[in-house]
């Protein structure tokens, strides 16, 4: 089982970047993690501050079992983010480390959330176990 892991912009700062907000581990510490729970899953690890970038990855990524998706603040506004997943038919669950919800207004509407299979925020970087599970225990059912 091969599941992609793309991160947008900003995500390479994790560990300094808001720890109050973010936590303290590292995206190197968080795939490293995702490496060690899942053996079983050949993972691709991801990761640009620039929005084509990311619409290439996912595109390149469209023979993946699943793609695991935190498109940072480009959640809220990547109408080409959006239709790179709708044009592919890999299930995409989008990830965020904090509770968008929680947050300010403009965090709270995801214009991918519509194309994608699902949500799973708030959780920290169980975020990312929590979609990785779904997909090696559910996604042939559901999908």
């Amino acid at each position: 089982m091969k599941i992609v892991v793309i991160n947008g912009p900003n995500l390479n700062l994790l560990g300094i970047r808001e720890p109050h907000i973010y936590g303290t581990l590292t995206l190197k510490d968080i795939e490293t993690q995702l490496q060690q729970k899942f053996s079983q899953v050949a993972f691709e690890f991801f990761q640009s501050n620039c929005e084509g970038d990311l619409v290439t990855a996912l595109q390149n990524a469209a023979t993946a079992h699943g793609i695991v998706l935190n498109a940072g603040a480009y959640t809220h506004t990547s109408y080409a983010i959006r239709d790179a997943i709708a044009a592919i038919t890999t299930p995409v669950i989008e990830v965020h480390l904090s509770n968008t919800h929680a947050r300010e207004g403009f965090r709270h509407i995801s214009v991918i959330a519509p194309v994608c299979k699902g949500i799973i925020a708030g959780f920290g970087a169980a975020s990312y176990e929590l979609a990785v599970w779904w997909f090696i225990n559910y996604s042939k059912q559901s999908v």
